[in-house]
Parts: C-alpha cells; sequence; structure tokens
C-alpha cells in the first residue's frame, strides 16, 4: 500500500553528506508527518586509503544504511562511484525514475555552488530529475510513468557555507536543530570509516566536530538558533506553485527568516 503521508525526497552527492547538512531538518520533516526518502548518487568508493573500491563501496553502503533507519528514511540504492557523478543523459534518467517513485512535495538537495563537482552535478541531476518529473515523453530508467505531483526544491548550504571561490553563502532559511544534535551526532557517526579519510584527505580533524563547527556559524548567521540548518529555495518555476513554502509551513515553529 502506497504511504499516504507527504514525502520528502533527500538527494545527496556521497554518504555522510545527508548527514552533515540535511538530516535534521529531515527529522522536522518527519515529526511533521512527511516520510523520508535518501539517495545518495555516488557510492563512496573513493572514500578509503586502506581498502580496493568494491570494499570501500560496500561497507559505506551498510553504514548509510544504518543512518537511513535509524533516520526512520527509505533507502534508495546508489547509482554510480565517487567523481564519476556526471551530469548526462543515462544518470539522470535513472535519478528521474526515483523522483517518479518517491514523487515527493520536498526535494532537499545541495547547493548549485559547493565544493566539488560531485555535489554540483548531483544538485544539477536533482533538479532536472524533479522539472522533468511530468513529462510524459521523458522516458525514464526504470519506466514510470510521469507525475502531475508538484515539488518544492530546496537547496542546503554548501561545505564550509562559500562556493569554490571562497564567497560566502549565506541561507535565506534556517531550521533550528539545536535540539537534534545529539541525533544528528548519532546518524553522522554511522559513517565510521569516514573518521580516518576526512582526517587525511580533507584535514578534518573529527568530523563530528567539524559538522557541529558548521552547523553553529548557520546558528549564528540566523541571529536566533545556536545550531541551525541553512536552506534556500528554488524558483518556482516548472516545479509548484509560486507560493508553494511546504518546508516552511512543516517545521514553522523551528524557522528563522534571513533578515
Amino acid at each position: 500500500m502506497k504511504d499516504a503521508r507527504p514525502a520528502v525526497l533527500a538527494i545527496a552527492a556521497h554518504p555522510d553528506d545527508i548527514e552533515f547538512v540535511m538530516s535534521g531538518t529531515m527529522l522536522r520533516l518527519a515529526q511533521a508527518g512527511y516520510s523520508l526518502h535518501y539517495l545518495n548518487i555516488a557510492n563512496g568508493c573513493c572514500g578509503s586509503t586502506k581498502h580496493d573500491a568494491e570494499t570501500t563501496a560496500s561497507v559505506r553502503r551498510s553504514e548509510a544504511i544504518k543512518s537511513a533507519r535509524l533516520m526512520g528514511a527509505t533507502f534508495h540504492e546508489s547509482l554510480t562511484n565517487d567523481l564519476e557523478i556526471f551530469y548526462d543523459r543515462d544518470t539522470l534518467l535513472r535519478v528521474a525514475s526515483i523522483v517518479r517513485e518517491v514523487a515527493p512535495t520536498i526535494m532537499l538537495t545541495h547547493s548549485p555552488q559547493d565544493y566539488m563537482e560531485d555535489h554540483i552535478n548531483a544538485c544539477r541531476l536533482a533538479v532536472t530529475a524533479a522539472f522533468a518529473r511530468g513529462m510524459p515523453n521523458f522516458t525514464v530508467d526504470p519506466p514510470r510513468p510521469a507525475i502531475g505531483q508538484s515539488v518544492t526544491v530546496y537547496h542546503a548550504q554548501p561545505h564550509g557555507n562559500c562556493d569554490a571561490l571562497g564567497n560566502p553563502v549565506h541561507p535565506d532559511l534556517f531550521v533550528d536543530v539545536g535540539d537534534l544534535m545529539v541525533r544528528k551526532l548519532e546518524l553522522l557517526g554511522c559513517h565510521e570509516s569516514q573518521r580516518s579519510w576526512l582526517d587525511e584527505s580533507q584535514a578534518m580533524d573529527s568530523y563530528l566536530e567539524t559538522m557541529k563547527q558548521l552547523l553553529h556559524e548557520i546558528g549564528k548567521l540566523s541571529g536566533t538558533f545556536e545550531y541551525a540548518e541553512g536552506w534556500r529555495r528554488h524558483l518556482h518555476l516548472g516545479f509548484c506553485d509560486p507560493d508553494a513554502a511546504p518546508l516552511e509551513q512543516a517545521v514553522a515553529d523551528h524557522l528563522a527568516y534571513r533578515s
């Protein structure tokens, strides 16, 4: 039986991206009665200096499944290897098929500006897949019929809260995650294999502390919350009504706006 609840679909590049910048908002939406869906387009296979790609992908898949279950989200299988998230036809058809399957009211995805191409391309794929959801002549893989469900797309903060040139990116919406930090840390902690990898590859001494620091920065920008996740709403054209604001309505008691 199809879930009667409205759905939120989080589309990120790699295992642990959702946990870093989206999971608190997902937990808020679950509290508001939304069903959660969790998709990492890439499988995480390059996230190790100790294991081969196949082993690493298997480990990271298990970690992502564990996190999705703790979150109460439906897990969707990854589609590509790391550094192979390309804005190409084959990947787009597969992402679009998942969008039609889930029929989300809310889509959460990466910032259009970010520090690495996998994040940027994941965002582009997610946005186009959402745009094409109602086009019957766009045949997806696996085949699924076009849907009429409107979807409102929201972009998370880029890693480091700045674009690839170091320019600050300021959210328009701030979702309070202060009382959810223990759960967010638990969800990110499911990705145990990334502790040493992120330290070695990106100088993150503790990825848990890095997440807290970034969320605290967003909280300070809000002027209201200690820890927050930041969002920008995608232009409505082709997606939803001009005044559609399902995220804002669902988490209104935990929301601040950019002043």
